[in-house]
Parts: C-alpha cells; structure tokens; sequence
C-alpha cells in the first residue's frame, strides 16, 4: 500500500502539470477569435500588443510564482501550500469564461501563470520527500510527463471542441486538482521541521505502507532527523576544520532532542553556500538545466510549424500538432519508466547525443536542400523524442533530489527563476539567429550545446540512481574533492 499512498501524492500534486501545459497552449488556437473583427467573445476585439501579451503574460506569472513557492509551502505545508499555489488555475479560467474584456482575460493569463511557476519547483521536491529510493526518479518524472500530457490535451481539444467546452474543461480539471491536493497526507519532512515527530512517524508509517513502530518507520524517523541537523552538512573545506566540525557534530548529537534548535541553525542561503555538496548540485543541475534551455526545443517548435506545413501541406495543422505533441509525450513517458531502471547519468548522455546529431543532420540538410522536406520533418520529431527522453526531463529529477532539505526550496526556486528568464532570452533572439545565421546556423548553435551538455553528463554529474539523500550528498563531495 506504501508505494500506492507515493504514487497517489505523485499524481495529485502533478495534475497542476496537466493545467500548465493546457494554459500554454491554449492561445495557438483561441487568438484568433480574440483578433477577429467580428469577435463575439470580447467587447472590441485584441490589438496587436494585446494578442502579445495573451501568449507571453504567463511566464511573467511564473516568474512570481517560482519566488512564492517556497515561502508558501515552508509556512503551510506541502499538502495546504500546494492547495494555495493550484489555486490560480480555477481563478485564471473562471475570469475567462465570465469575461468579455481584453483586460481582465490578461489579467486571468498572468494569475495562471502563478501556478505554472509554481508547480515546476513544488511537485519535483513534494514528491522526492515521500518517494522511496526505488520509484523515486521514476515518480519524480511524472509531472514533466505531465506537462506533455497537459500539450496533447490542449491540442486535442483545440481541435475537437468549441471555445466555452475548453474552458469549462480546463475549469473542471482545475477544481479535480484542487480536490486530490485535500487526499494527500502531508511531508515528513515538513512534519519534523515543525518538530510535530508522532505526525511525521504517522506520516512516513502511511507511505511506507507500516505500522508506526515497526523498524522501517523507526529507521526512517532516524534518517530524516540525521538529515535535518545542520552539522552534518556543514563540512568545512580543510581537514584541521574537518576535525572541529567533527567533534562539533558529536557535541550537538547529544544535546536532547527538545533542544536541538532553530536558533543555531543557518540561513538557507548560508548553507547553500558553505556546504561544498550543496554547491557542487547546484552548479551541476544549473549547468544541465541552462544548457537544456539553449538545446533549443522552445525555439524549434515555433519553426516546427512551418516545416510541417512543407512537409505535409494535405494534412491539417491541428493533426501536425497533435502528432508533435504525441512524440513529445511518448519521450516523456519512455523517460519515466527508464529514469529508475537505466540511471539519470546515461539518460544524459545518450539524449544530448542523438540530439546533436539530430540537430547536426537537419541543419546540412535544411542548409543544402538534398532531401525533401518530410526528411526534416521526421527529424525534427525524433528531436523531440530524444530531447525528452532524458535532457529535457531528467535535471528536473536531478533538482528534487541532489539536495539537502534546508537548501531544496531556495535551490529549486533560484534555479527555476534561471530557467524563465533563459526561456524568455532564447525565443526573443531567436528571430535574430535566424537573421544572421539561418534556421540551419540556429540548428548547428543548437548542436553545440546539445554536445555540452553531452560533456556535462559525463565528467560532472554523479549517479544518483538508488541513492539515498545522505548518499548523493557523499557522491557529491566525492566528485567535488
């Protein structure tokens, strides 16, 4: 029953993912009702700025939503707080469906943003604290596969249903995601951070499928409160200092528990800083997550659209984009169930690869025109495959469990932060590239860090499939020293 009760959390703090897909999406096919002349659905129908501002407005949200996310959860909870940050999807659609002003729809696109933000940092790290070490990269996989089922959702019903059906289904998948937030029981981890020890044994009992007192559970109240004390992370460089700190760490293990206190305790910021595994993940992950960004994907997919229509000019654009988002989901879902049984490091490497080479062979392609465009195309998909297949979802698993609790949410947000703003930075000079390089230059850039990326995988980033946290933090200053 354990793995269900993980399963069950996994799934109900990952439907947020589902809605910001389907948000994201929603403008490639409501726009123009919004910018025609005779619009029925606005009061005087979107200029220009406006039309913009229906499709970028969200990740400005996101923006906040990232920064919110961990004071919310830290105060509320994992189960409360990650009911509050769902909470922005059910106002962002129902402004929607009441309104007929341009403004107020603007306002409901950034409102709904809040939570594709904050969704990004909050499910990864809920699920890494409740998930055993055996299912944990496979669970903590699910709301990328998530996100992708939320595109195909979006593309689907663009194509088969009329403008007021998709927000009232958007609307009802939003208050589903509310109502399985309230089933789940709340983190351990969070427990013991409020020193509430008889829940968070209760807590780990249900999701480990025993009974409170039985060694199982025992054994994990002893890990977490390990792990909860700063002195064992706070190692100095030094091995004079090493000593020290040893001895300090022996001295505050026996102080009593009801003692053991905040007060001593440093900043998050702090200990991000001096503890050498917590900087070593995060240099790692930032590395992987930025150079993920620059593969391209967001910028390949705006000029997907046009190579579809080359390729395959008697089928609809709504069924090209069906099938796009199906291969992106298919290498979503093929990441999931691989990520636990072939490891993160080798999932790294062979995706960045195909996708350099990939990228590589459609740019001489594209830059000679040897071929007919379904060649391109084809490409193009089995890009998308191998992007998700592993560098584009698994430094998302890599975030929620290369650390320590007291720096995972200031991480997670500091890190997440860097993606939407690189996000934003790669589809404004994306025309640019193309100006000056052509679309097949873009591809070759694109390449470059695809085989960065490759490099990073190999010499920097450790093996965490099994581990423990403590354990990954050992594989961490191994690798750092």
């Amino acid at each position: 029953m354990g793995k269900i009760h993980q399963v069950h959390t996994a799934i109900s703090c990952s439907l947020s993912s589902i809605l910001t897909g389907s948000l994201y999406l929603w403008p490639s096919y409501t726009m123009g009702l919004y910018t025609a002349n005779d619009t029925k659905l606005l009061a005087t129908p979107m200029a220009d700025t406006e039309s913009s501002l229906l499709g970028s407005l969200p990740s400005l949200g996101a923006m906040l939503g990232t920064a919110l996310v961990g004071i919310v959860i830290s105060n509320l909870g994992r189960q409360k707080g990650g009911m509050l940050l769902a909470l922005p999807f059910v106002l962002s659609w129902l402004i929607i469906d009441m309104s007929s002003s341009s403004l107020m729809i603007l306002i409901a696109r950034f409102v709904g943003g809040i939570g594709c933000g904050a969704v990004l940092v909050y499910a990864p790290m809920f699920i890494s604290e409740v998930a055993e070490e055996s299912i944990r990269g496979t669970l903590a996989s699910v709301p990328m596969a998530c996100y992708c089922m939320g595109l195909q959702l979006s593309y689907i019903l663009g194509w088969c249903l009329s403008y007021r059906y998709i927000l009232w289904v958007n609307l009802a998948l939003s208050i589903l995601n509310l109502a399985m937030l309230m089933t789940v029981t709340e983190s351990p981890v969070f427990l013991m951070r409020q020193n509430r020890e008889e829940d968070a044994k209760m807590a780990i009992a249900h999701y480990r499928g025993e009974s409170p007192g039985s060694k199982v559970v025992l054994e994990e109240m002893s890990r977490l409160k390990q792990l909860l004390t700063p002195a064992v992370e706070m190692l100095p460089l030094n091995t004079e200092e090493n000593t020290k700190a040893e001895e300090a760490e022996k001295e505050k293990l026996n102080v009593e528990e009801d003692t053991q206190d905040v007060q001593t305790k440093p900043s998050a910021i702090k200990m991000l800083y001096r503890s050498p595994s917590s900087r070593r993940g995060f240099i790692v992950v930032g590395l992987l997550l930025s150079v993920q960004v620059m593969m391209g994907l967001v910028a390949v997919q705006v000029y997907a659209k046009q190579i579809f229509s080359e390729a395959a000019p008697s089928l609809s654009s709504h069924l090209c984009s069906v099938i796009f988002a199906l291969v992106i989901l298919l290498g979503s879902l093929f990441s999931l169930v691989a990520t636990d049984k072939f490891g993160r490091k080798i999932l790294i490497i062979i995706s960045s690869s195909s996708v350099a080479l990939c990228l590589s062979v459609m740019g001489a392609l594209l830059q000679t025109g040897v071929v007919p465009a379904a060649v391109p195309a084809l490409l193009i998909l089995l890009y998308c495959f191998c992007f998700m297949l592993g560098a584009g979802s698994v430094p998302y698993v890599l975030m929620s469990e290369c650390f320590i609790p007291d720096v995972q949410s200031l991480a997670s947000t500091l890190l997440m932060e860097w993606v939407w703003l690189l996000n934003f930075f790669i589809v404004a000079i994306f025309p640019f590239l193309i100006k000056y390089f052509g679309i097949h230059g873009s591809f070759y850039i694109f390449a470059v860090f695809a085989t960065i990326n490759t490099i990073v995988g190999i010499f920097l980033l450790p093996e965490t499939k099994g581990l423990t946290n403590d354990q990954i933090q050992e594989a961490l200053m191994r690798r750092n020293k």
